[in-house]
C-alpha cells in the first residue's frame, strides 16, 4: 500500500515548481476533475516546462489554458482589424 503523502508537501511542491520557473502558485480547485491548478507564470514556455514535468512524474494528466488580460484582448482585437482580411469567401 502506497504511504500517504504528508500533508503541505504537494503544495510546497507545486509551489516550488512554479517559483522555479519566475512565476506563482494561487490556489487549487477540485471538483468535476480531481484538481486544478491556478499558476501565473511568465510565459507559454514556462506553462509547458510544468506540464510536461507532471506528465513525466506519472500519475496525472494536464490540460492547460491561457488565461489573457483584457488588455491583451484589445491588443489581439486591433492586431486583426489593422491585419486579417475577415472578408467572408467569395466577396
Amino acid at each position: 500500500m502506497a504511504r500517504p503523502t504528508p500533508p503541505g508537501s504537494r503544495r510546497d511542491g507545486v509551489a516550488e515548481a512554479a517559483k522555479s520557473l519566475g512565476g506563482q502558485l494561487f490556489s487549487f480547485a477540485f471538483g468535476a476533475h480531481d484538481v486544478v491548478v491556478l499558476m501565473d507564470l511568465p510565459d507559454n514556455q514556462a506553462a509547458a516546462a510544468i506540464a510536461r514535468s507532471v506528465h513525466a512524474a506519472g500519475g496525472a494528466t494536464t490540460k492547460t489554458t491561457v488565461l489573457l488580460t483584457p488588455e491583451e484582448v484589445d491588443d489581439a482585437a486591433k492586431r486583426s482589424r489593422d491585419t486579417v482580411d475577415d472578408r467572408p469567401p467569395g466577396t
